[in-house]
């Protein structure tokens, strides 16, 4: 793994391939960053399907309401829901959607925002601006790449875990 600076804001996803480290960008998107944290620490994100893997492209994940695979896991809806928290305003920067960045996702209005989010495969510049930013893998992009393909895949790989790293023992 590599070396965490800032343990308050770095997420660590297991994945069933090893773990993935994302540095987040408080200074970029605080509102995202700090929703990020906050169902991380619920353990909201535990156990939710990728349900959403574009070769190429990216996967998307973070439907809390719907895509929990132990509990009240909906294959037909996942990718529709959120949390109960209230949607985010857009956060746009000049930080490019580039391989291993954590995008937000959203429906067509920019401020839906709320728990989904999605991990760039490769450099999505059509993305950019238009799409709120707010992290950047450091580690295990390799196992992000391993992650079932398909909408939705046939048998979704998930989160097993995502802990904020200043919790983590």
């Amino acid at each position: 793994m590599s070396e965490i600076k800032d343990p308050e804001n770095t997420i660590i996803i297991t994945l069933a391939n090893g773990p993935v480290v994302v540095e987040l960008l408080p200074k970029v998107a605080p509102k995202h960053v700090e929703r990020m944290k906050t169902l991380a620490r619920a353990g909201a994100y535990d156990n939710v399907a990728f349900h959403r893997v574009i070769e190429g492209f990216m996967a998307q994940t973070g439907d809390v309401e719907h895509a929990n695979m132990e509990k009240n896991y909906n294959p037909r809806r996942s990718g529709t829901g959120g949390s109960d928290l209230p949607d985010l305003p857009a956060e746009f920067s000049k930080v490019p959607h580039a391989r291993g960045s954590i995008g937000a996702a959203r429906s067509s209005n920019p401020n839906s925002a709320n728990s989904q989010f999605f991990i760039n495969f490769s450099d999505n510049s059509f993305l950019n601006g238009q799409y709120t930013v707010y992290g950047q893998v450091i580690s295990g992009m390799e196992h992000v790449d391993k992650i079932a393909r398909g909408e939705p895949p046939a048998n979704p790989d998930r989160m097993i875990s995502v802990k904020v790293a200043a919790d983590v023992a």
